[in-house]
């Protein structure tokens, strides 16, 4: 009865979403993610869906996990582009998200790039985590120099294997460059017009425009704003590249550092777009979700699940009433085909 109650009302808040127009930022954005998120603002503001973050070397370890915890699997999956040592794992990514689509999960991609400066294997402390002087910024954003080639070659890597998902007809929650207001990614902390905005810009241009990557649902997700020194996230509105580059706002959010004033200067940037809670460590508890009940979906960082949340937690959050898990989502996409 729940299903089929869920259906009806995705259903019907799905046509009211369609009839108000609402787009991907890519105006030649495939069926397939067009169609995800008009899912996505079906739900808007009723439910939740469950997630969790998979590492590229151990695809399924820890969705497994949440599932032998709860008895339900999450519904969005998510993996990583990251270059672990000198192994490619790419195409064994590819093919997972394939699979995960087609039984009717959500795919979330995304990136710990290296710095363009270096060659890989990077190194996680000093490379993507390392730091770019203001000259190799200038210069990493200004085409055609040499650090701009070298920025263009990784991520035209990258988008062969978003072209195979492309071709696959998977949509993909692209995730890149995440937790940018933060001081602790290479990418970290550039503000303005000539920071990390312009460098935003300039993905979404080659994969839109050059390689017309027309699955890709764009996400950004910022991390939630914290004051601890040496370990700073600073305000949403000063690394954000627009409302016509981004399709999704997130926020990472660990320490159970959910606060209200964060998620409604998150709300009030976002200016009516889908939110989520792009990566959690501790999942946050039911008087937090009633309070914030915007959030689309939820992914919990790998092996947090084991070490910073029980399992009485996971249960009670994927029992809730409002949170959407893998079974009741396959229904719904597969009788919205």
């Amino acid at each position: 009865m729940k299903k089929y109650y869920l259906l009806v009302i995705s259903i019907s808040l799905s046509l009211v979403a369609l009839s108000q127009g609402i787009k991907p930022v890519n105006k030649n954005a495939s069926p397939e993610a067009t169609r995800l998120l008009t899912f996505l603002y079906s739900i808007k503001g009723k439910h939740i869906l469950s997630g969790q973050q998979n590492y590229n070397s151990d695809l399924n370890v820890f969705s497994d996990s949440a599932k032998a915890i709860t008895g339900k699997y999450p519904d969005v999956w998510g993996s990583d582009f990251i270059l672990w040592g000198d192994k490619d794992l790419g195409q064994q990514l590819v093919n997972e998200s394939i699979k995960k689509w087609q039984d009717g999960y959500l795919v979330t991609l995304m990136w710990h790039q290296g710095r363009p400066t270096d060659n890989p294997p990077y190194d996680w402390k000093g490379s993507i985590q390392g730091k770019l002087t203001d000259a190799e910024w200038k210069e990493l954003t200004t085409p055609n120099t040499v650090l701009n080639k070298k920025w263009l070659a990784q991520i035209d890597v990258v988008a062969g294997y978003l072209k195979q998902l492309k071709d696959a007809h998977v949509p993909v929650l692209w995730r890149p460059y995440h937790e940018m207001n933060g001081v602790w990614f290479w990418w970290g902390n550039k503000k303005g017009e000539s920071g990390i905005a312009k460098l935003w810009k300039m993905m979404y241009d080659r994969y839109v425009n050059y390689h017309h990557l027309d699955n890709l649902i764009w996400v950004w997700g910022a991390n939630g704003l914290r004051d601890i020194p040496q370990d700073e996230a600073y305000d949403y509105k000063d690394y954000y590249p627009g409302a016509n580059y981004v399709d999704i706002l997130g926020a990472d959010v660990y320490h159970f550092d959910y606060e209200q004033k964060d998620y409604n200067a998150l709300l009030k940037l976002a200016s009516g777009k889908i939110i989520a809670l792009t990566e959690t460590g501790e999942l946050p508890k039911p008087e937090i979700l009633a309070a914030q009940p915007e959030w689309a979906w939820f992914m919990v960082w790998t092996s947090w699940l084991w070490t910073d949340n029980t399992h009485d937690r996971v249960k009670q959050v994927y029992g809730l009433p409002q949170t959407l898990n893998h079974d009741e989502v396959k229904t719904m996409l597969n009788n919205k085909k």
